[in-house]
């Protein structure tokens, strides 16, 4: 379980810390999605890249991976707007991606999923 443990946390790591800076590198695709309600979306975005990198390399250290873990989980819950709205408005280009009403689904039903992930690093 302790391998399986440690891969699973290298891969949340690596994920996170890729996503981030993706918000940074590509940063049309997302503030592409950023429902139109939400104020300033080059900010949201950027906001957005920082945290995750953030999170990813405080899941690092023991001392402050639990903090990393529920940031996480509130950062993705933040996210529930954009999935939400990313449905109501499929089919979608996003960047170079095409996404689909099912992959939407996808992407929606993929969050809880991820909170759980983060929660079982959270020490």
């Amino acid at each position: 379980m302790r391998i399986l443990k440690s891969v699973s946390l290298a891969i949340l790591v690596v994920g996170y810390f890729i996503a981030g800076a993706n918000h940074f590198i590509h940063p049309q695709g997302y503030i592409r999605i950023i429902p139109s309600y939400l104020p300033a979306p080059v900010i949201l975005n950027y906001l957005a890249g920082f945290f995750e990198v953030l999170f990813a390399l405080m899941l690092i250290r023991p001392k402050t991976s639990k903090v990393a873990s529920y940031g996480i989980i509130l950062m993705l819950v933040a996210f529930l707007p954009v999935h939400i709205t990313m449905l109501q408005n499929s089919p979608l280009k996003v960047g170079d991606l095409w996404v689909t009403h099912a992959i939407a689904w996808v992407r929606l039903a993929l969050q809880p999923v991820l909170m759980l992930w983060a929660w079982w690093h959270r020490k």
